[in-house]
């Protein structure tokens, strides 16, 4: 599947006619796909190759040591490792591990914020990680910027994330043990169908592929592209656009060989009310959750919080 790609140098330039192309495209990216890649985007794509090499040595270390830096050792910011099958999608587990960061914060901070565990090997992984979610949070907002300019809202969806919640994910796929007939076997998937919560996902992954996009024709594949980073709208912003662009369905296929995948989630501030903020079709089709993200009132602290907790139920 070719997604549409949109070089957003013109946002982070402030260049006002680039800018308003950028917007169209963005539009009829959302409008069509909810997927797109970003090009332009002024990160520096050797550190985040060498952030994905870190993350392979510690993926490599034994279970004893990365459970030094656990979840349940992060206590209500939901930060550290979870292994093989420790999260669940629908109520599956999924076939990966992972390890959760999100901006460093001080411990009696709210729930999903405050500070990161870190392992101590690699020991490099700190610093990168914290790199990391500096030059994703400048393109979150550049973007988030793009988008409210294509909506015509005036400031109001960039007011959104005024203070974000801001989550990095790091996970590895381990590659199918042997071949699967998908003739006569259910193929065994790294994560579910799904979609994010929240307003904007932004995702670097490696060149394994298996990541797939449920389209009007069904589902399809989407290669990974050197040098750019996949986009997917959430929850909120559908329901932000009043279901003028809607969060689509996303899995990952087990990979052949192992997978790194680093998504960055940019969204509402915990205390946000996300309301509606053009005129849209509204409520969605039937989700693969059974929930519509359109009757939710409330802080987006409140609906991530009760998502998250279906993720992880051991953990409370």
């Amino acid at each position: 599947m070719r997604l549409p790609v949109v070089d957003v140098e013109p946002l982070r330039e402030a260049d006002p006619r680039g800018a308003a192309q950028v917007a169209a495209a963005l539009t009829a990216a959302c409008e069509e796909h909810g997927f797109f890649l970003v090009e332009g985007h002024g990160v520096d794509m050797d550190a985040v190759h060498h952030l994905e090499e870190l993350a392979r040595e510690f993926f490599a270390l034994g279970e004893e040591e990365k459970a030094r830096i656990a979840m349940a050792r992060g206590g209500r910011a939901w930060r550290g490792w979870f292994p093989v099958r420790g999260e669940l999608t629908s109520g599956r587990p999924d076939a990966k591990e992972g390890l959760y960061f999100g901006s460093e914060l001080p411990p009696d901070d709210r729930p999903m914020h405050g500070p990161n565990l870190f392992p101590e090997r690699p020991a490099e992984l700190r610093s990168a990680v914290l790199d990391h979610l500096d030059a994703m949070e400048d393109l979150g907002r550049a973007l988030v910027g793009g988008l409210d300019l294509a909506l015509g809202v005036g400031g109001r969806l960039v007011q959104l994330v005024g203070d974000p919640l801001c989550l990095f994910r790091i996970f590895r796929y381990p590659p199918v043990d042997g071949p699967v007939d998908e003739a006569d076997v259910e193929p065994e998937w790294g994560v579910g169908e799904h979609s994010d919560y929240g307003l904007l996902t932004i995702l670097h992954q490696d060149r394994s592929g298996g990541l797939e996009v449920r389209t009007a024709r069904g589902w399809r594949e989407v290669p990974p592209r050197p040098g750019a980073f996949v986009c997917n709208i959430g929850d909120m912003l559908e329901r932000a656009t009043n279901g003028r662009f809607r969060s689509t369905l996303h899995r990952v296929r087990r990979p052949a060989h192992e997978r790194i995948s680093m998504p960055y989630f940019f969204d509402p501030g915990w205390d946000a009310v996300v309301e509606p903020l053009v005129e849209g079709p509204g409520a969605a089709p039937e989700r693969w959750d059974g929930t519509d993200p359109h009757l939710f009132g409330g802080p987006y602290g409140d609906y991530v919080w009760q998502k998250v907790g279906k993720v992880f139920p051991a953990l409370g």
